[in-house]
């Protein structure tokens, strides 16, 4: 799901198995990002190696156990084979790694031919900026509040255009932010060098389009934020009608209750306000849900 502070963030249009990979192997992909490149899976692991090399050597001692015996040596003959017999058990009972250090390799390799046919397509949390994780965050947040909210889940929103359009927010937005924050740093990384008055006339201006695409970037998420706030007006509303209703569904009970203890029956008019509160509350409900649509028809704006 979209907004739940997703640490690997992946273009919608990106195939969902293909989207799944990289979304579970963050911590390659940010190894890659850093220059990794996984080995050839045509090294022969050293564990396979050892293996090899600790059979031939049992086998090597049975051979010269047999050379001894044939020469009436026993007792060598007998601590020979009992080492090799010793040596060629821990052969067999040792675990196999070859078979796991090759899955591994082969995932790896799997993941680097994957994220180099879609670089571009996916952003990692880790290698932005505190300004730009903070408005992914921002955004995230909105985005999980309206996808958790009991509104949408009872279909009271466009939940089809919720599932479409959010998750395309949340990729542009992280998109964005990826951008300014590469951005951002190598700006900063060349005017740490110490500039010349020049190179500073040319670098403010750039600056200064770097805070503007930040304020283009601020206006989406605020947006989003809009929608969550209409959203949560109309999850507030949904709740209060609910427990109204639960409440008056037990209405006969209080009524009998009061009859019963003979208590002041002009209480009774009181509870009956409950039916006058569910239809405030409905109404109140259906234009929190209207204004969050018309948010939400303003979002991609």
């Amino acid at each position: 799901m979209p907004g739940r502070y997703a640490k690997v963030i992946v273009d919608p249009s990106v195939p969902d198995e293909v989207a799944a990979v990289l979304r579970d192997n963050r911590k390659l992909l940010l190894r890659m990002r850093a220059g990794w490149v996984p080995p050839s899976m045509g090294r022969l692991p050293l564990a396979g190696a050892a293996r090899a090399a600790a059979a031939v050597t049992a086998l090597m001692a049975a051979v010269y156990g047999l050379v001894l015996f044939n020469a009436e040596r026993y007792t060598p003959f007998v601590v020979i084979m009992t080492a090799s017999a010793l040596l060629m058990v821990a052969v067999l009972l040792k675990p196999r790694p070859d078979a796991q250090t090759r899955r591994r390799m082969a995932l790896e390799r799997e993941v680097y031919e994957i994220a180099r046919a879609h670089e571009g397509r996916y952003v990692l949390r880790d290698r932005l900026d505190e300004q730009a994780r903070a408005l992914l965050t921002r955004a995230q947040t909105a985005i999980d509040q309206v996808m958790s909210s009991s509104v949408h889940a009872e279909g009271l929103l466009d939940g089809a255009r919720n599932g479409v359009m959010l998750p395309a927010q949340e990729w542009e937005i992280a998109r964005l932010v990826a951008k300014l924050s590469e951005l951002r740093a190598e700006h900063q990384a060349i005017i740490a060098e110490g500039v010349t008055p020049e190179v500073e006339a040319v670098a403010e201006p750039l600056a200064r389009a770097l805070d503007s695409s930040e304020k283009a970037v601020l206006a989406r998420v605020e947006a989003l934020e809009r929608y969550a706030g209409h959203v949560a007006d109309a999850e507030r509303a949904y709740r209060a009608r609910s427990q109204i209703e639960r409440l008056g569904a037990r209405l006969h009970r209080y009524e009998e209750l009061l009859a019963e203890t003979g208590a002041d029956g002009a209480e009774i008019p009181e509870l009956k306000r409950l039916s006058d509160d569910a239809d405030r509350l409905e109404q109140a409900l259906r234009d929190s849900v209207s204004s969050a649509h018309e948010a939400f028809r303003h979002l991609g704006d």
